[in-house]
């Protein structure tokens, strides 16, 4: 409508404009005004007209363009920004390390007790030390007819080289040790002074080792590990073992595949049997393969493998197969909080006469040292932590071992001046048994901070045997608790207590004129507590005391040998640097 609107406006202009200029033309003087061309006007389109329409008349003046150009002046300025710095966090006083140390302590009982240690920096990569420790007694236990002191003495000395891609070790070391076989049967109490003064118990022995380790990066050869000891004693015994032990392993995508080596020679003799009817020679080659696979992920861990060993007894002309599993796996049920886990394991085990006089130093040089078939032990448990300074482990196991070694009471013989000091029914023998093992063990360790720690532990066994009466001298409990503390920042000390429950042993009894009899007999449990403490004057000087039975109570280890009663030690230790 709109737009009819407008074409009849504009046409109806045109037509009155038209003809305002043809009367015009009429009227007008033909001197003054003179047409050339008629004008012929045309109607345009309509249009609507624009928000803002362009201007096309000649007042309007276009804009000149303008340039511009940015002109930089330097400003001179003082202005320095602070730098940031962060928080200023409280840190410990770094412990000064020394690399050498010594104590000398004393106590009673004439007891002596001496350590030196010092390392030796020889280049970046090579260092070389050695650690000499004395301790010693004179015994004097009470109600004890033969002479009791002892004596331990080692050097031990080592060099290490740290390389790029390998590290190498080398060892070696010399001991000597005294102790006497005090132990005599209540039946010899009785006897007279001189016939106990013609005894002689004192026992000595002198061991040295010399090995080496070898651990290579990036290379499947992963390491190797060699010792080779000797020991010998005063009654003309003597033992040579050397071990090889190297470990390989292969990265395999997920798993990892290993190998472990072990080689273990042992040869050695003693001048006589207990009888004095022959002496007594033993020479046993272990060779053993145990490959394994392992597979880790975040919340389990799986290794299966096997072991296998031949076993060449020369003395015996002897050879032996044998296979043991070696089998574990645990689980994170709630990631720290609990880890299950169980296997089972096995292996064979080389007894030596150095390790049998390590457990009990009482033993006669008349042993019968053969191998221990560890078959199987399958076992499980559940371990973890109830927090960050709280850890837990609860363990249950069964498993069967055959020839294991049980410790055993020799017989006495009738009083002759030419017997050895060790045949008067106051030394140890070795007998073997296949023994099963029922245990039950439980742990748990409290770290509160640096300055407290506490851990409790307990061992249930229980013992069923094939030959053997009872598993000779092996307590049914075993239960200790430890505590390491910082009282202030110059003091410290510990605590611990030991307890070892019954154990049995078989005792002969002589009856006139010339027989005697075994008997079985129960060794009462003991409690063991010990405590310690140091006071430091500055890093280089402390000094310390230690208290150990503190029950007072001369309770026997081992049948007819009671122990020192309340023993008191105290010493200083002093650090240096050459």
């Amino acid at each position: 409508m709109l737009k009819k609107r407008i074409v009849l406006f504009s046409f109806a202009t045109i037509v009155l404009f038209n003809f305002s200029m043809f009367s015009q033309e009429k009227e007008l003087d033909p001197e003054v005004v003179n047409i050339v061309k008629p004008y012929t006007p045309t109607i345009s389109d309509a249009f609507k007209v624009k928000e803002t329409p362009s201007l096309n008349d000649s007042i309007s003046t276009s804009k000149k363009e303008v340039k511009y150009s940015i002109f930089s002046v330097p400003v001179a300025s003082t202005f320095t920004p602070a730098k940031g710095k962060a928080t200023n966090v409280e840190k410990a006083k770094p412990i000064k390390l020394y690399d050498n140390y010594a104590t000398l302590g004393f106590g009673n009982y004439t007891s002596i007790l001496g350590e030196l240690y010092s390392n030796f920096e020889i280049s970046r990569t090579d260092n070389a030390g050695f650690f000499f420790r004395h301790n010693s007694s004179q015994g004097d236990i009470k109600d004890v007819k033969l002479d009791n002191k002892y004596y331990d003495t080692s050097l031990d000395a080592n060099y290490t080289s740290r390389q790029r891609d390998a590290t190498y070790r080398l060892d070696a070391g010399v001991e000597h040790q005294i102790y006497n076989w005090y132990g005599l049967p209540e039946n010899y109490v009785t006897y007279p002074d001189n016939v106990i003064a013609n005894i002689d118990p004192l026992q000595t022995y002198f061991s040295g080792y010399v090995g080496g380790s070898i651990a290579l990066d990036d290379s499947f050869f992963e390491k190797a590990a060699l010792n080779i000891r000797y020991l010998g004693d005063a009654f003309s015994s003597s033992e040579f073992n050397a071990t090889v032990k190297p470990e390989f392993s292969f990265p395999l995508e997920d798993i990892l595949l290993k190998v472990d080596g072990d080689i273990d020679y042992l040869s050695g003799s003693f001048d006589r049997n207990y009888l004095n009817t022959s002496d007594i020679k033993y020479s046993n080659l272990q060779v053993g393969l145990a490959p394994s696979i392992t597979y880790i992920n975040n919340e389990l861990s799986v290794s299966l493998g096997v072991a296998g060993y031949v076993s060449l007894d020369a003395e015996n002309s002897n050879t032996d197969f044998s296979l043991y599993p070696r089998l574990n796996a645990s689980y994170r049920l709630l990631d720290e909080t609990v880890i299950v886990y169980g296997g089972a394991e096995g292996g064979l085990q080389q007894n030596t006469y150095y390790g049998f006089k390590e457990e009990n130093p009482f033993v006669s040089p008349t042993l019968n040292i053969v191998p221990t078939k560890k078959l199987y032990e399958g076992f499980g448990g559940v371990k973890g932590k109830i927090s960050n300074s709280v850890a837990y482990n609860v363990r249950a196991s069964y498993g069967k071992d055959e020839n294991r070694a049980l410790f055993q009471m020799n017989p006495f013989k009738i009083y002759n001046a030419n017997f050895e000091g060790y045949e008067y029914g106051n030394t140890f023998n070795v007998v073997y048994d296949d023994i099963n093992t029922l245990a039950f063990f439980a742990e748990l360790k409290v770290e509160v901070s640096n300055t407290f720690s506490l851990g409790i532990n307990g061992t249930y066994n229980n013992y069923s045997t094939d030959l053997q009466n009872e598993a000779w001298n092996l307590p049914d409990l075993k239960a200790s608790v430890f505590s390491n503390f910082n009282i202030t920042e110059k003091l410290y000390g510990g605590a611990s207590l030991f307890f070892v429950g019954e154990r049995k042993d078989l005792a002969y009894n002589y009856n006139p004129p010339g027989t005697f009899f075994a008997q079985k007999v129960s060794l009462d449990g003991y409690v063991d507590a010990n405590v310690n403490f140091g006071y430091r004057f500055t890093d280089r000087l402390s000094v310390f005391v230690k208290g150990s039975n503190l029950f007072g109570e001369n309770y026997e280890k081992w049948m007819n040998y009671p122990v020192q009663g309340i023993q008191g030690l105290a010493g200083v230790t002093y650090k240096f640097d050459w």
